[in-house]
C-alpha cells in the first residue's frame, strides 16, 4: 500500500514505516490494514464518554431522599471490619476516600450515612441509564457498570453540535432519572481520550479535547492514571525517563511497542494521539473466582472453610453457565492481622463441582498443616479467595492412561450440577445446596463487586424473586469488554 494512503501523526514516523503501522486486530501482523480502517488524525470530536460520578453511593443517594447531598459510604459486607468501596463526594471533601476503614469514616464524620452495597440493584440501575443514553444517541460500548462510549455522526463531531448532545443527555438523565445520578462527559478524537477529557472536571463535567490541544490539555494528568498504564507499564517508562504526559505524547509509535513489549503499545499510542484505531479482539478469560471479606464466626477456620466452598460452587456454576473447563484451582486467604497464604492444584480438565470440591478440601488440608506447623492453629482469617483457571471452551482429550470410565462419570456429574444449576436460577440459590451450606448467610454471595464487569441476571440467583425478575426483564447491552483499560484503544 502506498504510504500516501497512511495518515501522518506530528512527532511520529511514518505510519507507512512497517515497524510502526497500526494494528488491525489480527495480531502482531499489521501488513493487512487498509485505508479506511483508520480515521484521520484531525477529524474531529468522534467520541462522547460518560463516567457517572460516584455510581454506588450516587444510586443510596437516588433511593432514599433522605441522604441526597449527604455523606455517604457503601461498604462490601455488614461488619464493623470493613472499609468504603464507594464513597460520594460530599464525603470526599471530608477526606474520606475508597478503602478508608468503617471506623475511620465514622471518625471523620459520625453522621455519615453508611450502605452496604446493593449490586443487583446497581446492575438494575445501570440498565435504566443506558437506556435514557439511547434515547439521544446509541452506545457504541459499555466499557463498565459506570462507563459508556457514544461514536458521533459526522454532523455532531464539531465542538458546538457535540457539546450540545451532551447537555442534552444530562438533561434527560436529570429529568428523567433522578438528580442524584450526575455524569462527566468527555468528547474527543479517541475513546481513550474521550475518558480522559471526561476524567478532568468531576463531579457533573464537560468536557471536549480536540487534537490541536494536545499534549498541554492533559499536561497535568497522571500517567498512572491513563487507562492502559498499569504498573508494569509504569516502571518500565520511569526507567525509559518517561514521567510526564508530554513525554508520552511524544513517543514514537515504535519506542511505545518496545517499551510495552508488544503491538498494544503502538495502539495506545495513536489513541493517544486521537486516532481512531480499530478495537483489538476481545479478551479471553483467563480464571473465574470470587474473594470474600469474613466477619464473625466466618473468621474461624471451619467458618471460612464454608465460605470458602460456597464462592467454589458459585464460581463453578459461573463456569458452566460460560460453557468452560477448568484444570487448575487456586485457594488463597489473608491471615488477621496480616499474612498471606495459598495453594493450587492442576488436574483434568472438568466443569464437575463434585471435582472440583475434592481438590478444594484437598488444599484447604494443605494450609490448615502449615498453619499448625507455623503455631498458628487459631489464627483469624480475615478474607478467603478461591479461583479457577486454566480455562478451555473444549473438554479434554481422551487419555490412554486415563480410564475412560473415569471421564464418563465427570462428565455425568457435570451434566446433573447443570440440572442444579437450573434449578437455582429458576427458584433461588438455595434451592438445591451441599447440606454443609444450610443456613449460611451471605449478602450477594460470589457477586463480583461490579465495577469493571456488569453481573448477569443468573449470577443474582440468591436474591429475591422480584429482584431476579427486574434484572431479566431489563434491556442488556452485549457491548461490555471486562478489562475497560484495554477496550478504549
Amino acid at each position: 500500500m502506498p504510504e500516501s494512503q497512511y495518515p501522518h501523526a506530528p512527532d511520529a514516523p511514518p505510519i507507512g514505516d512497517p515497524d510502526c503501522r497500526i494494528d488491525s486486530g489480527a495480531g502482531d501482523n499489521l501488513d493487512d490494514v487498509q485505508a479506511g480502517d483508520f480515521a484521520r488524525y484531525d477529524y474531529g470530536l468522534r467520541y462522547l464518554f460518560i463516567d457517572f460520578n460516584a455510581y454506588f453511593a450516587s444510586v443510596e443517594q437516588h433511593d432514599d431522599a433522605h441522604i441526597f447531598g449527604k455523606p455517604v459510604i457503601v461498604i462490601p459486607l455488614d461488619s464493623a471490619h470493613t472499609s468504603a468501596i464507594a464513597v460520594s463526594y460530599e464525603a470526599k471533601a471530608m477526606g474520606i476516600r475508597r478503602g478508608t476503614s468503617l471506623v475511620e469514616a465514622r471518625s471523620i464524620c459520625p453522621d455519615i450515612a453508611i450502605r452496604v452495597a446493593r449490586h443487583d440493584r446497581y446492575v438494575e440501575m445501570h440498565h435504566q441509564l443506558l437506556a435514557e443514553i439511547e434515547n439521544h444517541v446509541p452506545i457504541l460500548r459499555v466499557c463498565s457498570i459506570d462507563e459508556c462510549v457514544c461514536r458521533l455522526n459526522p454532523e455532531e463531531m464539531e465542538p458546538a453540535p457535540a457539546k450540545a448532545l451532551a447537555q442534552r443527555i444530562k438533561q434527560g438523565l436529570y429529568s428523567n432519572v433522578g438528580p442524584a445520578m450526575r455524569c462527566s462527559i468527555g468528547l474527543a478524537p479517541s475513546t481513550l481520550l474521550a475518558k480522559l477529557a471526561g476524567e478532568l472536571h468531576k463531579p457533573d463535567g464537560l468536557t471536549a479535547i480536540q487534537s490541536g490541544e494536545l499534549p498541554m490539555a492533559l499536561a497535568d494528568i497522571p500517567l498512572g492514571d491513563i487507562p492502559g498504564v498499569g504498573n508494569g507499564v509504569s516502571r518500565r517508562l520511569e526507567r525509559a525517563g518517561i514521567r510526564r504526559f508530554e513525554q508520552l505524547w511524544n513517543l514514537a509509535p515504535k519506542q511505545a511497542r518496545a517499551i510495552w513489549g508488544s503491538v498494544a503499545g503502538e495502539r495506545f499510542i495513536y489513541a493517544l494521539k486521537g486516532y481512531d484505531v480499530p478495537e483489538g479482539p476481545p479478551p479471553k478469560k483467563a480464571m473465574i473466582g470470587h474473594s470474600r471479606r469474613l466477619s464473625g464466626p466466618h473468621r474461624q477456620r471451619e467458618g471460612a472453610r464454608i465460605v470458602g466452598r460456597a464462592l467454589l460452587l458459585k464460581a463453578a456454576s459461573r463456569l458452566r453457565h460460560y460453557g468452560l473447563y477448568a484444570s487448575s484451582l487456586s485457594v488463597s486467604v489473608k491471615l488477621y492481622p496480616e499474612g498471606r497464604m495459598g495453594r493450587e492444584a492442576r488436574f483434568r480438565a472438568s466443569r464437575n463441582s463434585w471435582r472440583f470440591m475434592q481438590e478444594f478440601q484437598s488444599l484447604w488440608d494443605d494450609i490448615a498443616h502449615m498453619l499448625n506447623a507455623m503455631g498458628k492453629s487459631q489464627c483469624a482469617f480475615s478474607q478467603v479467595s478461591v479461583h479457577l483457571h486454566g480455562l478451555s471452551d473444549q473438554p479434554p482429550e481422551a487419555d490412554l492412561f486415563i480410564d475412560e470410565n473415569v471421564d464418563i462419570t465427570d462428565h455425568l456429574q457435570a451434566r446433573l450440577w447443570g440440572r442444579i444449576d437450573g434449578l437455582n436460577r429458576r427458584y433461588g440459590m438455595k434451592t438445591i445446596m451441599p447440606a454443609s451450606q444450610m443456613g449460611l448467610d451471605l449478602n450477594y454471595l460470589g457477586v463480583k463487586i461490579a465495577f469493571s464487569r456488569v453481573p448477569e441476571a443468573a449470577e443474582f440467583a440468591d436474591r429475591t424473586d422480584d429482584a431476579r425478575a427486574r434484572l431479566t426483564g431489563a434491556k442488556h447491552h452485549t457491548g461490555l469488554r471486562e478489562n475497560a483499560g484495554r477496550s478504549l484503544y
